[in-house]
């Protein structure tokens, strides 16, 4: 904890002041969120683990789209997984996925969202195009200015961390002009992503914020109007979901544009990367060898531990003697996923939710927890799973209860309380050739009552520092 504290006025002036997200509110309190040296090692190993996992899920789908073998010494295709990771998906992004031009295939930002339970951390996904980049660089400045915690990210961390990765695209570049484009569906964040661009042109940077149309094509580059005259664009940020791919007309000249296109894009658009269905991938039977091979033995380790059992959902035709790999449903296996719309309210202590390329992807939109909904719902939720697996797959976790644990917040003027709730962390990790730094981490406290712990208006919404 830091040994000073400092009052609600002057937090919520400051916040109340700085709109960081459109129409959002968060509890506030006086301090950040505690960790150990344990824990933060812990997720820095988690960050680690996340960059071996993603290219090692790199070399997956590209040999199971070449039909190429996965192992060393043995045998072992599979043409299902490209299938997996391309349904629903057009045509044109997928093609444009295969391809070999895009300059870093790995991502260079990496989100895993972790709750704590009694056991350790458990990842609910890693997001590669996250939210939160911006509150949480204004948080650990705020909050390190008013404190004498060890904010994790003091000095700005993430704001040179967000702009190293973005300039590492263009490195021939000595102040390369960089466009973050937030689409309509993003544009709860864009307040944020204009603090960032503003805190960087502080510092003498080329960043501003833009609308996708805003963007349009010039021979081999991409620009946007400056002041009456076209800007060539050196990097783009890309702040919009790929299922909202045919409504951004941005897409449409990132996919258009020749061998020498003049720009970079990142993220990448390659959709395989972003879907929560990789979890389960992890985790299949059959795929065990090639993560054993691929990943280094700490990482496996790492990932074993924190990585939920995942199953896909999804119509199935079993021969009259096979079973699913999945859930138990009194105490025998299934052979159909619809079972599963039978189970208890103990045997359906499982999460479902869809794996991506969808809006509801995102957040906590489209997550049915089993045990908190009536059979009738859960059954429903089952088959509408099955219903759209043919386009958009979904998983399947056991539910693991985030741990209960207490902080002090802000219920007013002069009302601070020492609360009940749990909490989901969501470390930024940046990565700089094999390199991953740990550039910030946003706590969000939720009550205790809440059954999904995510963003919301009773939240708290905090950085993190190490307790001495």
């Amino acid at each position: 904890m830091s040994s000073k504290t400092f009052p609600y006025a002057s937090i919520r002036e400051v916040v109340d002041r700085q709109t960081l997200l459109v129409d959002k509110t968060w509890k506030i309190s006086p301090e950040p969120w505690a960790l150990s040296p344990e824990e933060v090692q812990d997720l820095k190993s988690i960050g680690k683990a996340c960059l071996h996992f993603f290219q090692a899920l790199e070399r997956l789908y590209t040999r199971s789209t070449l039909g190429k073998n996965l192992l060393r010494n043995r045998s072992l295709r599979t043409p299902w997984v490209a299938e997996y990771l391309d349904r629903g998906k057009p045509e044109a992004l997928i093609n444009y996925a295969r391809i070999q031009r895009q300059q870093v295939m790995t991502p260079r930002l990496m989100r895993p969202d972790l709750i704590r339970t009694e056991e350790g951390f458990i990842m609910t996904e890693i997001e590669l195009l996250p939210g939160g980049i911006g509150i949480t660089a204004f948080l650990n400045r705020f909050y390190q200015q008013h404190t004498k915690a060890a904010v994790i990210g003091c000095d700005d961390r993430m704001l040179h961390a967000f702009y190293d990765m973005l300039s590492g695209y263009a490195p021939d570049k000595d102040l390369p002009f960089i466009a973050l484009l937030v689409s309509d569906e993003a544009a709860t964040y864009r307040p944020e992503m204009e603090w960032l661009a503003q805190a960087l042109q502080d510092l003498g940077k080329r960043v501003f914020v833009f609308h996708p149309d805003e963007v349009f094509p010039l021979g081999s580059s991409l620009c946007v109007d400056v002041e009456g005259s076209p800007q060539k664009i050196d990097v783009i940020y890309r702040f919009w979901e790929l299922f909202d791919w045919e409504t951004v007309s941005a897409n449409a000249h990132i996919l258009n544009a020749a061998e020498d296109a003049e720009f970079a894009v990142t993220p990448v658009l390659r959709p395989f990367q972003e879907e929560k269905l990789n979890l389960a991938l992890f985790h299949h039977y059959r795929l065990q060898d090639f993560w054993e091979e691929q990943l280094p033995k700490d990482s496996l380790r790492t990932l074993r531990a924190v990585i939920p059992k995942s199953w896909i959902v999804e119509k199935t035709h079993l021969s009259p003697g096979a079973v699913l790999d999945g859930p138990q449903i009194g105490g025998r296996a299934i052979w159909d996923w619809s079972q599963l719309g039978e189970a208890s309210q103990k045997e359906r202590d499982l999460v479902l939710k869809i794996s991506g390329f969808h809006k509801t992807a995102s957040g906590a939109r489209s997550v049915v927890a089993g045990r908190d909904v009536s059979r009738g719902v859960w059954d429903a939720a089952i088959r509408k799973a099955l219903t759209m697996s043919g386009t958009h797959p979904h998983i399947l976790q056991p539910f693991h209860k985030p741990k209960r644990q207490s902080h002090p917040i802000y219920e007013g003027p002069g009302e601070l309380h020492v609360k009940q709730g749990r909490v989901r962390l969501s470390p930024y990790f940046f990565v700089e050739a094999e390199e991953v730094e740990l550039s910030g981490i946003l706590a969000t406290f939720c009550p205790a009552d809440k059954k999904i712990v995510h963003g919301m208006q009773d939240a708290a919404l905090l950085p993190c520092c190490v307790h001495a």
